[in-house]
C-alpha cells in the first residue's frame, strides 16, 4: 500500500514538473514574439536604435545598405552563440540558444512576408511607446523564465568571467554605445528618441517583471483557524505556517497563520476568511521576493 502510494505521488509529481516545462516553453516562445513584434514593425521602420542587438542592427543596416537589420540580427546572434560556446560554454543554456535562434527566425520571416518600407504611421512618438512597450514586456517574460535573447547579454557574461565587469554596466555600456551611434548614423532626433527609449526600456522591465512576480503574503490573526487551514489546503492547494499567540488586550489566545499566495487566490482568500471568522484580523502585504516551494527556486 505504501509502494503504491509512493509512486502514485512520484507520478503527480512528474505530471507537474511536465506542465510546468511546458508552460515555460510557451511563455518563452511568447515573450520572444513579442519582442519580435515590437522590434520589426516599431523600431526598424523608424531606425530607434535603444541598445542590444536590434539597436546595433538598425545602425549597421544604415552603414552596410545591401543587408538588412534582420539579417545582421541574425549573423550578430550566431556568432555570439559561437563565441559564447568556446568562452562559456554549457553556462549558454539551452532557453537562451532557443529564443536567440527563434527571434532571429522570426525577425527573417516578418521580412519575407510583411516588408514594410516605411513606418505605420506619421507619429514617431506613438510608435516609440510601442517600440519600448512591446520589445519590454517580451523581453521580460523572457528573463523572468531564465531565458535570454542571446546577443549582447552573452558579451556581457564574457566580460563578466574575464574581466570582472558587472553584467549590468556591461550591458548599459555598450546600449549607450549604439545610442551615440544613432545620433552620427541617423540625426539628432532619431538619437534622442533611441536615447529615450534606452531609457524607458530599463525601468520597464524591471517594473514588468517584478510586476510578474507579485504574491501576497497574509498573516491571519484568528479563533478558528481549523476550516481557514483546511481551505488554505484543500482549495487554494498552498501551505501554511500556524503561530499561537496572545491578545495583549483580552488576553485571550489566538492563532496567527502565516501564508502566500498569488493575487487572484487572495481575493478569495479574504473573502473566505471574513466569511468563517468575521472577528479575524487580516494584514495582507505584496512581494515579488518570495524564495521556495511553489514560487522562485534559488540556484
Amino acid at each position: 500500500m505504501e509502494n503504491k502510494e509512493t509512486v502514485t505521488a512520484v507520478n503527480a509529481k512528474a505530471r507537474r514538473t511536465a506542465k510546468e516545462t511546458a508552460a515555460d516553453w510557451a511563455l518563452l516562445t511568447l515573450g520572444t514574439l513579442v519582442l519580435t513584434v515590437g522590434v520589426y514593425f516599431f523600431k526598424y521602420p523608424n531606425n530607434f536604435a535603444m541598445g542590444g542587438v536590434s539597436g546595433l542592427s538598425v545602425v549597421l543596416g544604415k552603414v552596410i545598405p545591401f543587408l538588412s537589420p534582420a539579417r545582421i540580427v541574425t549573423i550578430l546572434n550566431v556568432l555570439y552563440l559561437i563565441i559564447g560556446f568556446i568562452f562559456l560554454g554549457h553556462k549558454i543554456g539551452i532557453r537562451t540558444v532557443y529564443c536567440s535562434l527563434l527571434f532571429s527566425g522570426a525577425l527573417s520571416l516578418l521580412e519575407v512576408v510583411m516588408p514594410l518600407s516605411a513606418p505605420l504611421t506619421d507619429q514617431p512618438f506613438l510608435e516609440l511607446c510601442f517600440a519600448i512597450l512591446l520589445p519590454g514586456a517580451g523581453s521580460a517574460i523572457v528573463f523572468n523564465r531564465d531565458g535570454s535573447t542571446g546577443g549582447s547579454d552573452i558579451l556581457a557574461l564574457i566580460l563578466k568571467k574575464y574581466l570582472r565587469i558587472e553584467v549590468g554596466r556591461a550591458l548599459l555600456l555598450a546600449d549607450f554605445l549604439v545610442v551615440i551611434a544613432a545620433f552620427f548614423t541617423f540625426d539628432v532626433r532619431t538619437g534622442l528618441y533611441s536615447l529615450l527609449g534606452l531609457l524607458a526600456k530599463a525601468f520597464l522591465v524591471d517594473s514588468i517583471i517584478e510586476s510578474i512576480n507579485t504574491s501576497k503574503f497574509f498573516i491571519i490573526v484568528t479563533s478558528k483557524p481549523v476550516p481557514i487551514v483546511a481551505y488554505i489546503e484543500s482549495t487554494l492547494h498552498r501551505g501554511a505556517t500556524e503561530w499561537e499567540g496572545i491578545g495583549c488586550y483580552t488576553g485571550e489566545k489566538r492563532t496567527l497563520l502565516l501564508v502566500v499566495m498569488n493575487r487572484a487566490q487572495a481575493m478569495h482568500m479574504r473573502s473566505f476568511v471574513h466569511t468563517v471568522d468575521e472577528h479575524a484580523f487580516v494584514l495582507i502585504s505584496s512581494s515579488s521576493d518570495i524564495i521556495g516551494k511553489g514560487f522562485r527556486q534559488t540556484g
